[in-house]
């Protein structure tokens, strides 16, 4: 272990994130009932440039007037490239309440664009004497974003929590690619007569988990574009758990129940994490660094495995 211990990140559940535009009012209350663990009420890409300023309006209102239970409550607001996003903070801090826990910022490419809503948002907090500090995540969507995903991720202390936005970083990528995740039709490898179709946001999505995890902040991967395919989004959630992220996007409502599937550790998995705690508590007892669990070597580094699986599911227990 480095001099420099790793942090801990946030501990919430983050196992589900719900979209939903800000111009469609009528869904605030199926969303606050659902089993989301964050809501993600959107100002950016499913609002149309004309609906901008209702959108926001309708936001605000929800942020107190709605009753999100326990669940993190976070509002994407437009890109800096916009002329939509200072209006968005200034008036989300201004006028709302101090229910909102987040806010997403979208197509972050360097630190500088978190230091730049950090600096409006410390502002305007002062200026109105807010009491709760509102947190930050970002979506990495572009090369840049990637490039300098390490100095994004220490940015700001209120940055909890980081997604891979698989369409716009495809696009900046200039991947040859239509499909919003998920495994791609043209990327392959051929053994024999058989494909074995491989998955092309791996690379990135485990770049952004070290720079998370090196930095105390939630992995979160993002859409699955294709809300008809429950086992390709079980698929790509799957993988995601796999490289260490917490939780997935849901686009649709039926997303809900598969991310919280994939990313609740499962009774069998909890189980056998408390068991190799056991053996190994009773291996130290013993005198021993190392003991045989079910015919193979587990070690110190086996308890901190176990650790991180235990922990989460008593968090969603707890929760």
């Amino acid at each position: 272990m480095s001099f420099r211990l790793q942090p801990t990140p946030p501990a919430r559940p983050n196992r589900c994130q719900l979209f939903g535009p800000g111009s469609n009012t009528k869904l605030f209350a199926k969303m606050a009932a659902s089993e989301a663990d964050v809501i993600n009420l959107d100002l950016e890409d499913s609002v149309a440039p004309g609906d901008k300023d209702a959108a926001r309006a309708n936001v605000v209102a929800a942020i107190d007037g709605v009753d999100w239970g326990k669940k993190t409550l976070s509002v994407r607001i437009n890109s800096l490239d916009t002329p939509y996003w200072y209006r968005d903070v200034v008036d989300l801090l201004e006028q709302a309440g101090e229910r909102l826990d987040q806010i997403m910022i979208p197509k972050v490419g360097c630190a500088e664009d978190v230091y730049a809503v950090d600096a409006l948002v410390t502002a305007v907090e002062r200026a109105k004497g807010r009491a709760k500090k509102v947190a930050f995540e970002v979506i990495i969507e572009s090369a840049a974003g990637i490039a300098h995903v390490e100095e994004i991720a220490k940015s700001s202390p209120r940055l909890e929590a980081m997604s891979l936005g698989a369409a716009d970083f495809a696009a900046s990528m200039g991947m040859q690619t239509t499909g919003i995740g998920g495994t791609q039709e043209n990327y392959y490898m051929l053994h024999g007569d058989a494909r074995h179709y491989s998955d092309p946001w791996h690379w990135a999505q485990a770049a952004i988990v070290a720079a998370c995890r090196a930095h105390g902040i939630l992995p979160v991967d993002g859409p699955f574009g294709d809300f008809s395919d429950d086992e390709g989004y079980r698929a790509q959630a799957r993988r995601s758990a796999t490289l260490g992220m917490v939780g997935k996007w849901a686009i649709h409502p039926k997303q809900i129940a598969l991310a919280n599937e994939v990313f609740t550790p499962s009774e069998e998995a909890v189980s056998e994490a408390r068991e190799i705690l056991a053996a190994m508590e009773q291996a130290k007892a013993a005198g021993s660094g190392a003991t045989v669990y079910k015919g193979r070597l587990v070690d110190i580094a086996s308890i901190k495995q176990a650790e991180v699986i235990v922990a989460q599911a008593e968090l969603i227990a707890g929760n």
